[in-house]
Formats: structure tokens, sequence, C-alpha cells
């Protein structure tokens, strides 16, 4: 790791961009830390757009990170469920579903070193 102060613009120069159906991931690693920047449009569904990329019944990755904008919806395996909003930070387990609920895109940031690892990487 470089010593001093470091940066590293996620929209402009990202490390890696990964595209599927309704959505896009972007990368960036600054040192050890490592981020992304997720875009989900209105109708992206876990189940449905990354599922066939995963292999597996529901999301198996840990994610955490804050909301920016749009609502998505979460249910886990168990049945519990939440809503996550605009200013929500938030811990999810693996063993979930999730969907966008607004009208308008869904846009967050994930600190999750396996989500940003491997979320929709085939």
């Amino acid at each position: 790791m470089a010593d001093g102060i470091q940066k590293k613009n996620i929209d402009t120069s990202p490390d890696e961009t990964r595209t599927f159906e309704h959505g896009e991931l972007k990368t960036a690693t600054v040192g050890d830390f490592k981020v992304a920047q997720v875009s989900l449009e209105p109708g992206w569904k876990w189940s449905e757009n990354i599922k066939p990329i995963a292999g597996t019944d529901s999301c198996q990755l840990l994610h955490n990170g804050v909301m920016l904008s749009g609502r998505m919806k979460v249910v886990m395996d168990d049945g519990s469920e939440m809503e996550i909003g605009p200013g929500d930070t938030y811990i999810i387990p693996p063993g979930h579903d999730a969907w966008v609920v607004s009208d308008e895109p869904v846009s967050g940031i994930e600190f999750s070193r396996e989500a940003v690892e491997e979320f929709a990487k085939e």
C-alpha cells in the first residue's frame, strides 16, 4: 500500500464496470479499501436479473452500504423483510432477494468487500 493521501474517482475511472439487465456496478480500490457504486433501474429484481449469474437460489453475499436514491425491498430467506430508501445505511446478511420498488432508479454505495468483488460477476 502506498503511503500518504490517495483517491480514485469511481465515476470517471472505475477499476471495473459490470453491466447486467436493469443495472450496473462500478468498483474502485484505493489501498486496501474497496467500494462499489450500484445503479439499479425500476424493474430490477435479484431473483430475475442476478440469480442466473450467481447460480444460487438467493443472494449469498453480505451487503453493507448506504442508499443514495430510490427504494428497494429486501426479503430474507426466513421471511423477514425491510425497505431501504435514501439516506438509509444498511447491513443485509446472505440469504435474500431484493428488488427496486420505486419509480426512480436506485443508487447506492456498497462497502462489503465480497459484494464489491463478487456481485454480478460471471
